[in-house]
């Protein structure tokens, strides 16, 4: 038995050593007689993951061969534990017996405990818990399918030197002038303000990515997609060229996949379909970009079926979603999709129908891009998908415009693109509720009220709330009423990580610090905060 399941174990070990060597070819093969391509997964960004690695959109680097070797691993133990050869002293002598093949070896890093852990629960000891292990594994998927490097033209990197020369002169005139020469020192001031934005906007320059990077590999998926349910489909990609910021372009892979494989798997027919309904027997898939204003816009097109507005209307009705009394609009028939677990797959393939839907694709458009999704649809003649992106680049780190606000004697920084209006809260216009939360009315809108200095604990010097001030934010749809003791300007800061792993030690709303100059304050994490405000339930 022991050398029956050795042999089992290194077919496995040696095709996914093949893939590697091979780049990438075969992966799929490999995923499919792992049993992973049928493991069902209740996250869509999980299994999108899964979907890139499978589609060879994703590389398979030296850290998925280690994980998936570990996977191996998993699988030989729980063989054994089936068997009845991993009782105490067992393994001590199943080691000496069946050494692997010197090729098959690898480090197993931490990182592969939970998807082995995942596969059979027969691993008697872990080292770590299982958060920590599920957070090692989300930060490799993350730094597999993120952009490691940027070309830079060459042309911009000698701009960057000569301005970075100039900002060096103009500061040793201003250091030479003293306080003697104030014309002159003011002037020098200007300068080094023209230098200073000219220098910030050729380094966000440097940031920016062309959608190729993303948009040619789907040539891969819907060619893979088609093959597989024996459709024809012509692909055709515009405006590729398209540059976007690093953080944008990598947010968008994920709902890009999602998208393209609804077009192929519920959008297009089958050829004879096609020509039955006078059609031509070849479907087409479209992908584009474009930009207009500060928005970029990506269409995700097909000719196909199209959305359906009566069974998506009674599909909701089943799941609860209507009451049958709504009288809705087409184009809010079609938002229905959107709805968490919403599908109307009939069966579960392992395309669609998998559990998760396209609420996925709205949760990155939304809350991580700030962007929107456009529904357009003619039953019979296809849709279109678009998603609507602000080119503003997140105030994750780097140089932005804030807002600098008071509490007690601390200062906080709140990035200004999630800042809607600073409002003066009256007496009459904020209620309580009964779970203890507190709402303004600003202007007839009525929101959350936040008091910052309750939330984080710390003592503030305004005690009447007429004359402290609410600052209302919002991302997505969450929207609520900062209130502060005082917003004391708007300027520029520079947001840089903490050198310690501060988020690891505290669960705190902090981006980092803000450097203002004379002084430094923390950043508020708007986002997560108002996720941990808005959704959690409310103490009683």
């Amino acid at each position: 038995m022991i050398e029956s399941i050795q042999k089992c174990i290194e077919g496995f070990e040696r095709s996914i050593l093949d893939s590697e060597q091979n780049g990438g070819a075969g992966i799929k093969d490999v995923l499919d007689s792992l049993g992973l391509s049928h493991v069902k997964l209740p996250s869509a960004q999980v299994i999108a993951l899964m979907d890139m690695l499978a589609d060879g959109i994703t590389p398979v680097s030296a850290d998925i061969t280690t994980a998936l070797l570990g996977i191996c691993e998993g699988y030989k133990k729980l063989l054994f534990a089936m068997s009845g050869l991993l009782e105490e002293g067992a393994m001590n002598a199943l080691q000496v017996q069946t050494e692997p093949p010197q090729e098959a070896i690898a480090p197993k890093p931490v990182a592969a405990e939970p998807e082995a852990d995942e596969l059979g629960e027969a691993l008697p000891d872990q080292p770590e818990s299982e958060g920590q292990t599920q957070q090692q594994a989300a930060a490799q998927a993350i730094k597999a399918s993120s952009i490691s490097s940027i070309r830079v033209d060459t042309e911009r990197l000698d701009r960057i030197i000569e301005l970075v020369g100039k900002l060096m002169v103009t500061y040793a005139v201003i250091s030479q002038a003293g306080g003697t020469g104030a014309s002159q020192t003011a002037s020098s001031l200007r300068e080094l303000d023209i230098i200073i934005t000219n220098l910030q906007t050729e380094v966000n320059a440097v940031r920016l990515v062309p959608l190729k990077q993303i948009f040619v590999p789907m040539h891969r998926l819907v060619n893979s997609l088609a093959q597989k349910m024996g459709k024809k489909i012509s692909f055709e990609i515009l405006g590729d060229s398209l540059a976007l910021d690093k953080t944008i372009v990598e947010s968008l892979n994920e709902p890009l996949v999602h998208l393209l494989r609804n077009a192929v798997d519920h959008g297009l027919e089958m050829p004879e379909e096609r020509e039955a309904a006078g059609k031509p027997p070849t479907g087409s898939v479209r992908l584009s970009a474009a930009r207009r204003g500060e928005n970029a816009y990506i269409e995700i097109r097909d000719d196909g079926r199209g959305l359906n507005p009566e069974r998506i209307r009674s599909k909701a009705l089943e799941k609860g979603l209507l009451t049958g009394d709504e009288e809705l609009s087409e184009s809010e028939i079609f938002r229905l999709i959107l709805t968490s677990g919403f599908s109307t797959a009939e069966k579960v393939t392992d395309v669609s129908g998998r559990g998760v839907g396209m609420d996925a694709v709205l949760n990155v458009i939304r809350n991580t891009l700030d962007g929107e999704i456009d529904i357009a649809s003619e039953y019979g003649r296809g849709s279109t998908f678009t998603l609507e992106i602000p080119l503003s680049r997140s105030a994750n780190e780097g140089i932005v415009e804030a807002l600098v606000c008071r509490l007690g004697k601390e200062l906080f920084i709140i990035p200004s693109q999630d800042v809607v209006e600073i409002y003066l809260p009256r007496k009459r216009d904020m209620v309580d509720l009964p779970d203890g939360r507190q709402t303004v009315d600003v202007r007839g809108e009525v929101h959350t009220l936040l008091r910052l200095g309750d939330y984080l604990d710390i003592a503030t010097d305004i005690e009447d709330m007429t004359r402290a001030q609410a600052v209302v934010v919002r991302v997505g749809e969450l929207k609520t009423a900062i209130l502060v003791d005082e917003v004391l300007r708007q300027q520029q800061v520079v947001i840089t990580k903490f050198t310690l792993p501060v988020g690891e030690i505290f669960s705190l709303p902090i981006l980092g610090f803000g450097m203002m100059g004379e002084s430094d304050a923390l950043v508020v994490d708007v986002e997560a905060l108002l996720r941990s405000f808005c959704l959690e339930p409310a103490a009683t």
